[in-house]
């Protein structure tokens, strides 16, 4: 008994001491969020990422291109990464890397390793089971994570709808 104690007291010592590192996640510039997707059609044709799938969008640059964008819709400060997780629930992104700083530094998905990376700093996130965080590059060096985003059931009676935390 008192082995088994000894070892449940130094796994708990050893993740007190894991713990203690904090990603960033909150590092870009303020910048409006706000994407509506009216019906569980709009949601289902546009917003409904299978696991392990993802969907951009960009308002600036009509991405994507058949999404009717309204006059109230905003894509946060790079655009925004729309996934879903290993169960296909959505999870939201600004696309801007927190190293780069720069609204058309965007990450890019790597569909073969499950993860996103900038193309000019080369940091890697994990975007599908670990919620934007650094997993190599400055980015992991530095502690800096994707921005997240509020994804949810709409308050004006749309059916989901993306906008900051």
């Amino acid at each position: 008994m008192e082995k088994i104690f000894k070892i449940l007291l130094s796994a708990v010592i050893a993740l007190s001491f894991t713990s203690c590192h904090s990603i960033d996640d909150d590092r870009l510039p303020p910048a409006p969020v706000r994407l509506n997707f009216n019906t569980v059609a709009d949601w289902n044709l546009y917003g409904n990422p299978a696991a392990l799938q993802y969907v951009i969008f960009i308002k600036e640059q009509r991405i994507p291109a058949n999404y009717n964008y309204s006059a109230i819709s905003e894509t946060g400060y790079g655009g925004i990464l729309l996934v879903g997780d290993a169960f296909g629930m959505p999870i939201a992104y600004d696309l801007a890397c927190p190293v780069e700083m720069r609204k058309d530094t965007r990450i890019k998905v790597d569909t073969e390793k499950n993860e996103a990376y900038c193309p000019n700093c080369g940091s890697r996130f994990d975007i599908f089971a670990n919620y934007g965080s650094p997993l190599s590059g400055k980015a992991a060096e530095l502690g800096y994570g994707l921005q997240k985003y509020y994804v949810g059931a709409g308050a004006a009676g749309e059916y989901m709808v993306i906008t900051r935390k």
